[in-house]
């Protein structure tokens, strides 16, 4: 995760500024490097099915997993203030489900 950005300074949802937070927090996750798996999502697989992936294959994964996770706390801290956009995206697993429940 990149320290850099103050979590003071990320964009808060209010019910009047979806527009405007969307942009802000795109651009957020840009320069961070984790807006594709918002966007895109990834296929997540079981824990039996991981066995037979390839080294490069699961190294791919992780570090999807490790994106996702990522994107889904930017997108948490950017609702912190909004308890009823709070409550769409808390069973959210995925930033891209978070997202889209937005």
């Amino acid at each position: 995760m990149n320290n850099s950005i103050p979590l003071s300074s990320v964009p808060q949802l209010t019910k009047e500024n979806y527009g405007k937070w969307s942009i802000q927090i795109k651009a957020l996750l840009g320069s961070l490097e984790v807006w594709e798996i918002v966007e895109k999502g990834y296929n997540e697989v079981e824990a039996e099915e991981e066995e037979g992936l390839t080294q490069v294959q699961k190294e791919s994964l992780r570090k999807s997993r490790k994106k996702n996770q990522q994107a889904l706390f930017w997108i948490y801290q950017g609702v912190q203030s909004y308890e009823a956009a709070w409550e769409k995206i808390a069973c959210a697993t995925t930033a891209k489900q978070a997202w889209e429940f937005l």
